[in-house]
């Protein structure tokens, strides 16, 4: 018996830090890709750096991973422990989208995907977790939230989760994720994710084709509230014209240059695509946890140097792998205990 219990007592921590790693895996791998507008690892912006979303990672994670939290606690912890880190608002979003996924991996029997606990997770969720949430959002403060006639965050809220999303998707796509089960994510994203990654061997400039497409698509909420409608859909247009270019390059650094010439234009305009950054993130999470899903629980590992890992070059920009393509060999990946080794927390 006591070897029973040891043994069970391994794999939940087993289990404990393998979801840990795919979220931090997802947000350092979201701050390797060069995403016009946003911050990453070789550009700062927007008063941010990429140690400040680093940070936030680390900080977020134990209440994103917690066993016996709610939904809205859980993403109201991860928001406080944020941030006693950072002064700002860097990952309301990511943890708005991630904190669903990462409770539905503790739901349901083993044979369901992900996608279906995430639709149990977000029909229980109830008028409690509503109000955690809204405290959350509330803490976080993003720029832009304005207000509503209708379930409007600075109240105390009278619905469940699902309800107060509803009411909100016309105007916020992280909202609308909550009320398609989202949509853009698996049935968009996580396609463009897998197609990408085949092509280039490199998860962060998969992650990238993912962003510009997204983009293109979506105009993105963020700029919507910030500049309007009109604005953002010129955002949308000029992200449409990198993804082409980006669709023919042989190799993707080939279009290096270009999107530092547009990251420096968004970003002297205080354009910041910060929903489809979010929205990114999301969607390696979602590639990670599946990953983990279907993967024997005796090695739940996501840091082994395996085909298709994302790696960074000495400038910061990911590299794609394969000397035979005229590309040096890359080091091997970082393990998302990187993360928390390097910051001291977690």
């Amino acid at each position: 018996m006591m070897g029973g219990s040891s043994d069970n007592r391994n794999a939940r921590a087993a289990f404990q830090e393998a979801l840990q790693n795919a979220y931090l895996r997802a947000c350092e791998v979201e701050l390797q890709a060069p995403k016009p507008g946003n911050v990453s690892q070789e550009s700062p912006g927007h008063d941010m750096c990429a140690d400040d979303f680093l940070a936030s990672a680390a900080a977020s994670a134990p209440a994103l991973i917690a066993p016996d939290l709610g939904l809205g606690e859980r993403i109201y912890k991860a928001i406080a422990a944020t941030r006693e880190k950072v002064a700002c608002n860097t990952n309301l979003g990511i943890v708005l989208l991630c904190a669903p996924l990462l409770h539905a991996m503790r739901s349901g029997p083993p044979t369901r995907g992900l996608r279906d606990r995430l639709r149990a997770v977000l029909r229980d969720a109830d008028v409690q977790d509503t109000a955690w949430i809204y405290r959350a959002i509330r803490l976080a403060a993003p720029g832009g939230l304005g207000h509503s006639d209708v379930h409007d965050v600075s109240r105390e809220p009278g619905v469940p989760v699902l309800t107060a999303m509803q009411a909100a998707a016309h105007r916020d796509r992280i909202a609308l994720q909550y009320s398609n089960s989202y949509g853009d994510v698996f049935d968009y994203a996580v396609p463009r994710l897998l197609e990408y990654r085949a092509r280039w061997r490199s998860d962060a400039w998969a992650a990238v084709a993912v962003f510009l497409g997204l983009l293109r698509r979506f105009p993105d909420s963020h700029i919507v509230r910030k500049y309007g409608e009109a604005r953002a859909r010129e955002v949308s247009a000029r992200a449409a014209r990198l993804e082409a270019e980006l669709s023919q390059c042989r190799q993707p650094q080939e279009i290096t240059q270009r999107l530092r010439e547009v990251d420096a234009e968004f970003k002297s305009a205080g354009i910041n695509p910060g929903t489809t950054a979010d929205l990114t993130v999301a969607t390696l999470a979602v590639f990670y946890l599946e990953k983990l899903l279907s993967t024997d629980s005796r090695d739940l590992s996501l840091t082994s140097k395996a085909q298709g890992d994302s790696h960074t070059g000495r400038q910061g920009l990911p590299t794609v792998q394969g000397a035979a393509d005229g590309y040096a060999a890359p080091p091997p990946f970082r393990p998302a205990s990187y993360i928390t080794k390097t910051l001291g927390v977690g």
